[in-house]
């Protein structure tokens, strides 16, 4: 299994090429935008089924990193590369979402589709080497590498106000991770590597630890993101196109809480510890504050977008509640969001590609027109929500159980925010597909398609398969997990 981690990151750049080649062969725009199509979906199943066979032979009883690569880069710079109990279901995640990208865009997106194209493969190698990298500069290269397709995407193909979207998305992300970028630099002073399995090992003095925190942190909050430094994310939202919000939901704000699980709490466990109050404060503000804000919206996207800053609230709560359960939760919430979220942007995707219109107030009735739609938006309401059997309930009990055991109050107030998801979320649903068609446009509108449907599929497999036995992902993770419950607990007892 040597290099199959650089394998599966580098696959969608060969599709590049090979849509690069496809429309250098003809000057018919119609037949490259086709073959594009097709290159970028075999791409991504192929990179997905490579992902697939890492899970499958990932062995949860060894501890450490596996599959790990390395190579001897110029000026003693090192090209590391390995996955543990914390990251390779990201890399699964990311490559579950990309073929639905692909397919969800095949008919909404009719210009400069090889362009198009070409900017999600080249976000799928960036955002799986961010998930694999053990090297503190080869992860700040992808983790900064892929502002620029996600900034492609909603500057090119999104809305009327894409612009400003896409440039407060890019500067946004930009300004916090330069103070990281200085903290990896003082990281690699200090410790002599940049050697992340050998940074986890090593134990910076408090005092280092604090300013080094803080600025990890800095990057980390405004990519996940958290409150108040979340204003960029709704725009980006409204902005982007339905296949870009899939993405930026599903997969880039789990970044932020990836990085709290592989740098924060293992490298940074004294300081974790003393500014977990902090980020409870920070985490109930967002959990309550952004679902009454939510609940306030009339646009489709904009509601989904604030959902998703409180939903994140309950990750970092789980993080840094420095407990088994918590730190479970964590990672299966963010897991199941990433499903959820990508799946709740489709559906308001398919609304949006038939009327051009996301306002909540021009829909209602659509469950006489579109019956087969409203069951589906149905399960990933209720998974939004956390109905247990679904994947969204499991995440949400164990963050909230596992900060109940370390800090009551939080825990308490935040379960608040279980109650207002449940009521901007089914008063969406409600004004959307239940009451009378009054708008006369809605009188033709059609199900879901084949096509469509083909997308839903896995989501709604992956929702209830999580939901039902939550085993598949506590098995992978268990080992991670506890280790960073043990940091923290020992940083506790100092």
């Amino acid at each position: 299994m040597s290099g199959i981690l650089s394998l599966t990151t580098y696959l969608p750049l060969a599709g590049v090429a090979a849509i690069l080649i496809a429309r250098g062969l003809t000057r018919d725009e119609a037949e490259a935008a086709r073959s594009a199509r097709w290159i970028a979906l075999l791409a991504t199943l192929a990179t997905l089924a490579l992902s697939v066979l890492i899970v499958a032979q990932f062995r949860p009883s060894v501890s450490g990193f596996q599959f790990s690569e390395t190579l001897a880069w110029f000026g003693g710079l090192n090209y590391r590369m390995g996955v543990d109990g914390i990251s390779v279901l990201f890399v699964l995640l990311t490559a579950f979402l990309m073929p639905l990208c692909v397919i969800g865009s095949w008919r909404s997106v009719t210009t400069r589709v090889v362009e198009y194209m070409i900017a999600f493969l080249v976000l799928e190698t960036l955002v799986i080497g961010v998930f694999c990298a053990l090297d503190l500069l080869v992860f700040y290269l992808f983790f900064e590498g892929q502002l620029v397709p996600m900034f492609l995407i909603i500057g090119i193909w999104g809305g009327k106000n894409r612009v400003y979207a896409a440039f407060k998305f890019f500067l946004y992300t930009l300004l916090g991770s330069v103070l990281m970028l200085a903290a990896i630099l003082a990281m690699i002073s200090i410790a002599h590597t940049s050697s992340i399995p050998d940074l986890l090992t090593y134990h910076f003095a408090p005092g280092v630890q604090m300013w080094l925190w803080l600025a990890f942190f800095a990057s980390f909050a405004v990519k996940l993101p958290m409150w108040p430094v979340h204003t960029w994310l709704p725009d980006a939202h409204v902005e982007a196109p339905t296949a870009g919000s899939v993405i930026l939901a599903g997969i880039l704000l789990k970044m932020g809480g990836y990085g709290f699980m592989r740098f924060s709490l293992p490298m940074f466990p004294d300081a974790s510890h003393a500014f977990a109050p902090l980020v409870f404060a920070l985490s109930v503000i967002a959990i309550v504050y952004t679902s009454l804000v939510a609940f306030r919206q009339d646009d489709m996207k904009k509601l989904i977008a604030y959902s998703s800053v409180a939903h994140m609230g309950f990750v970092t709560l789980g993080i840094f509640s420095g407990t088994l359960q918590g730190e479970q939760g964590a990672l299966f919430q963010m897991l199941s969001h990433g499903v959820i979220s990508g799946a709740l942007f489709l559906c308001v995707g398919v609304v949006y590609d038939r009327m051009h219109t996301r306002e909540i107030a021009f829909y209602g009735g659509l469950v006489s027109r579109m019956p087969i739609y409203a069951a589906v938006f149905m399960l990933f309401t209720m998974g939004n929500v956390g109905l247990p059997g679904t994947s969204g309930f499991v995440g949400e009990i164990l963050t909230l159980t596992g900060t109940y055991g370390a800090a009551t109050w939080p825990a308490i107030i935040a379960v608040t925010g279980v109650i207002l998801s449940a009521v901007y979320a089914l008063t969406l649903y409600r004004r959307v597909v239940f009451g009378q068609m009054a708008n006369p446009a809605l009188a033709t509108i059609t199900d879901l398609a084949g096509i469509e449907m083909l997308v839903f599929a896995p989501l709604i497999i992956g929702t209830l398969a999580l939901g039902f036995h939550p085993a598949y992902v506590f098995n992978i993770t268990d080992g991670a997990a506890a280790h960073l419950a043990d940091a923290f607990r020992v940083a506790a007892q100092r």
